[in-house]
This record gives structure tokens, C-alpha cells and sequence, in this order.
């Protein structure tokens, strides 16, 4: 895959995925709207996607115990 591809492998997640985000920025406190996030720093943004692939890590974790 290219690098800074946006294209995701199975189409069909992208409503998960993008829930997925939204339910991580609430956590962390990142106020989130639909659509264009642009004015947010640099900062939350690393933050939701940190805490979004500590999340991902952990379940994969869990499934394969």
C-alpha cells in the first residue's frame, strides 16, 4: 500500500472505522464533529490515533489468548 494511502482494504469498514474515532476522541476528551476536523492541533489528533492503536493492540492481544 502506498504510504499515506487512505484507501482501506475492506471498503465496507470505513463506518465502523469512522466510529471507531469518534468513540476514542470522546474518550480522550477530543471534541469531533462529522466531516472536516482540520482545525484540530496536531496533538489530539495523535492522541485519538494513539489511543485508537492501543485499543486495536490490546484486542488483538485478547483474541489470541
Amino acid at each position: 500500500m502506498a504510504r499515506g494511502s487512505n484507501k482501506l482494504v475492506v471498503p465496507e469498514a470505513r463506518e465502523a472505522l469512522d466510529r471507531f474515532k469518534m468513540e476514542t476522541a470522546n474518550e480522550v476528551g477530543v471534541n469531533l464533529k462529522q466531516g472536516y476536523n482540520g482545525d484540530i492541533t496536531a496533538k489530539e489528533a495523535g492522541s485519538i490515533g494513539g489511543q485508537m492503536v492501543k485499543k486495536m493492540i490490546e484486542s488483538y492481544q485478547n483474541s489470541i489468548k
